[in-house]
């Protein structure tokens, strides 16, 4: 934890503060204590720094730091994308493009039910797919290679 006057929630944001990493090292923090399957899972990020990569995301049903969905947004590239990571391999579903700006704070939310997956991005739909690899599993969050990110306001509702 953090304490910073960017906090979304003053006073601590978690934050990812390596500024370095090889072009596919993910940077992953998962919460044991909860496992879900269907849920509406939401962070706000701000994304500080990175020429490799910026910004951050959403991990859910997570087996392990090798096998989970993720959905990320990325300022450099401008886009957001949902992944299913198996075996350490992403492995791109959808990609939509968007402007993200630098250093503001940005909200992701997944909402998945069953096979249903929704991805908003500051609260507007950006996916809406389904797919059936993981279907219980730990949440986290997730940074890649040198992105700098903070994190605050990380909410989960298990849905029934």
């Amino acid at each position: 934890m953090l304490q910073t006057d960017r906090a979304k929630s003053p006073p601590q944001v978690l934050g990812q503060l390596m500024g370095k990493g090889a072009e596919h090292a993910y940077k992953v923090v998962l919460i044991n204590e909860i496992s879900s399957s269907d849920l509406d899972l939401h962070v706000a990020f701000l994304p500080i720094d990175g020429k490799g990569d910026m910004g951050g995301g959403l991990i859910w049903r997570a087996a392990d730091d090798r096998n989970y969905y993720l959905t990320r947004a990325n300022p450099l590239e401008q886009n957001i994308r949902i992944y299913r990571v198996i075996k350490g391999v992403r492995q791109l579903l959808q990609n939509f493009d968007q402007t993200i700006t630098v250093k503001d704070w940005h909200v992701l939310r997944v909402i998945h039910r069953g096979c249903r997956i929704q991805v908003f991005y500051d609260e507007k739909p950006v996916f809406d797919l389904c797919d059936r690899t993981f279907t219980t599993g730990r949440i986290g969050l997730w940074t890649k290679s040198d992105a700098v990110t903070y994190f605050d306001d990380l909410r989960l509702q298990i849905l029934k």
